[in-house]
């Protein structure tokens, strides 16, 4: 979710002018909570990353009502995946989960570096919500890396693995 200037600005005004004492919107880079009469009128409190946009910095700086809204954006830890082969795929999540390499922990792992896959080919787990999703091969290739630990968390998009396709 994105939220431009315009549309900050439209929120503001509508929680200002309605009774809502407590009010809370995340998105992909960012945390909004507003919360009225509970501090100082007219104090605003901006805890900003490099990942938020210079021109929502400029609206949360800007903007300041007889309420105390605060912005925050919280760090994620740095999963980005090392720089890979240009003859390489990336295997992404498809969602937020928890990354596991095999049905149970006392089995065998799906696939390990240098196995090669066919379409359909179960290659992980990723449990989401007490539910456990396998992820399947859409396409017939060589396992080269392996770049998450298992039972870790994962992100939506995040590089799981790296293949060759054959």
């Amino acid at each position: 979710m994105k939220l431009d200037h315009e549309d900050l600005n439209r929120l503001i005004e509508k929680i200002s002018s309605s009774d809502i004492q407590e009010f809370s919107l995340e998105g992909e880079d960012f945390k909004l909570e507003i919360k009225r009469n509970l501090l100082d009128q007219n104090q605003v409190i901006n805890n900003l990353n490099s990942n938020t946009s210079f021109e929502s910095k400029t609206i949360a700086n800007k903007k300041s009502i007889n309420d105390n809204i605060q912005v925050v954006t919280e760090p994620e830890a740095p999963q980005v995946a090392p720089p890979g082969r240009s003859d390489l795929t990336d295997i992404t999540s498809p969602m937020v989960g928890t990354f596991y390499r095999a049905a149970a922990p006392d089995e065998e792992p799906f696939v390990e570096v240098g196995n090669n896959v066919k379409v359909g080919q179960t290659i992980c787990i990723l449990e989401a919500m007490k539910l456990m999703n396998e992820i399947e091969s859409e396409f017939n290739a060589e396992i080269v890396e392996i770049l998450v630990e298992n039972a870790t968390p994962v992100e939506f998009g995040q590089v799981l693995m790296r293949v060759k396709q054959s």
